[in-house]
């Protein structure tokens, strides 16, 4: 049996469905599908660069050539006498 409430409800929803332009665009099933991909798609790509990003050493470390003349140079300079 229903109540006084849920049939109130249900007139009101009757209305706006009578008052609904049948000739209105809606976005509908097709557009949540569509929407559902492309989310789905976002998801992926940012597990994807969660893991390359992972991968990714960001200590930056010396080129071979330029660390050893530039370690050498600084242990052979000359320093300075203080007597």
């Amino acid at each position: 049996m229903m109540s006084a409430t849920s049939t109130l409800a249900l007139t009101h929803f009757v209305t706006l469905a009578d008052s609904f332009d049948k000739d209105k665009v809606t976005p509908g099933v097709l557009g949540f599908i569509v929407f559902a991909v492309i989310g789905g798609a976002v998801w992926l790509l940012m597990k994807s660069m969660n893991k390359q990003m992972k991968k990714v050493d960001f200590e930056e470390q010396p080129e071979d050539g330029d660390a050893g003349t530039t370690a050498s140079a600084a242990a052979q300079a000359p320093k300075p006498k203080t007597s």
